[in-house]
């Protein structure tokens, strides 16, 4: 499978980019990792810069705080169920501090919640990118690196 995280901005803080980093590399014997930063430029702009570079026949997870919170079981049950389809490439969508314009979230095959909680948005990219490949180590029976 490929990912494609569409992401609001670029990373800023080092140990942001570290940790994505970090993951991405962890994640690269499972899937290919590949991130499209999109310049702030107001939120119908972004979406319709978002929707341009969704690939054909993708899966479509958009991060929303309005959207279903998940635990690591279920986001792997989720993700387990787009490799069945036979869908070869997810695409993360990742809005700026404003989230998403509601264009890009009816997109979106799943509103994905990652917690109630209020943190950066730079945050989410680490955040859901962990989970992933949490996902994936979940659905192949393997041990999670701690």
């Amino acid at each position: 499978m490929n990912l494609s995280v569409i992401a609001v901005d670029k990373l800023r803080e080092p140990y942001l980019r570290d940790g994505c980093a970090r993951i991405s590399v962890r994640l690269e014997p499972y899937m290919s990792v590949d991130v499209v930063e999109i310049k702030p430029q107001g939120l119908r702009a972004e979406a319709t810069s978002m929707l341009s570079r969704i690939a054909d026949a993708s899966a479509v997870w958009a991060l929303d705080r309005e959207g279903e919170l998940l635990d690591s079981l279920h986001v792997a049950q989720r993700l387990a169920g787009v490799e069945r389809a036979g869908t070869r490439r997810l695409t993360l969508l990742i809005g700026g501090p404003e989230g998403l314009h509601p264009s890009a979230i009816a997109r979106a095959d799943l509103r994905w919640s990652l917690s109630p909680l209020t943190f950066l948005h730079e945050m989410a990219r680490l955040i859901a990118l962990e989970q992933l490949y949490r996902a994936v180590k979940i659905n192949r029976g393997e041990p999670y690196h701690r």
